[in-house]
């Protein structure tokens, strides 16, 4: 039998998304964001939840392509208040527009939203090996220096913790402990990282522990 991160459980929705998606390097500008608004959305609640509601959020955000998102207006976020499907909370909706106009400016002065957000990791994946959940940070000097930046840019819903579960959960770091069986699986991917720039350096020094195992590691977060 695999043994797994104990966070995801036994819900065969769980489970796949941790033996399929959690950890595996994303450098799709479009999928990028679509996590960025997930996690924002997770906020306060648990990542369940937001995966049981992933598909209403695909179809009620144009399937997460930041250039119509960006231009939503009242309408649209009047549609999505009423939208069963989604999480409806007025500033979580209005920081996805914000925050997909925040990536068309990155993107006009990157190139990409995964240039821009890679730089964070030196463009690697980095690969830790924790033993026990305890272990595993809720932030680190890294994701708190995305979150500033991010910030700086008018994103919302983006403080340090938010941006260390979207940093496990787009493989910018393997979080998987090493009794896990995806954990060497994930090593094995560590080289497609890209997009060089912030020294490795700013990836280490936890400064913060994660205690929630009804959520991937760092979801314990509340901070915008």
């Amino acid at each position: 039998m695999k043994e797994r991160c104990p966070w995801c459980g036994s819900d065969p929705l769980y489970v796949g998304y941790h033996d399929a998606e959690w950890a595996v390097p994303v450098h799709d500008d479009r999928r990028l964001f679509e996590f960025l608004v997930l996690e924002g959305a997770q906020a306060g609640l648990s990542w369940l939840t937001i995966l049981r509601k992933r598909a209403n959020y695909r179809k009620a955000f144009d399937s997460f392509d930041f250039s119509r998102v960006a231009r939503y207006g009242q309408k649209d976020i009047l549609r999505l208040l009423h939208d069963p499907g989604i999480v409806r909370n007025r500033l979580k909706i209005e920081a996805a527009i914000a925050n997909a106009r925040g990536v068309l400016a990155i993107r006009e002065e990157f190139g990409s939203l995964d240039a821009f957000l890679w730089r964070y990791v030196d463009g690697t994946p980095v690969q830790n090996a924790w033993k026990r959940m305890a272990d595993i940070p809720a932030k680190t000097r890294a994701s708190e220096q995305m979150s500033k930046d991010l910030r700086k840019r008018r994103f919302n819903f983006v403080g340090p913790t938010i941006c260390y579960a979207f940093m496990q959960a787009v493989g910018m770091v393997n979080d998987h402990l090493t009794t896990c069986f995806r954990h060497r699986e994930i090593a094995r991917k560590g080289a497609a990282g890209r997009s060089p720039g912030m020294p490795p350096s700013a990836t280490a020094a936890p400064t913060g522990r994660a205690r929630d195992r009804d959520n991937p590691p760092a979801a314990t977060r509340g901070s915008r």
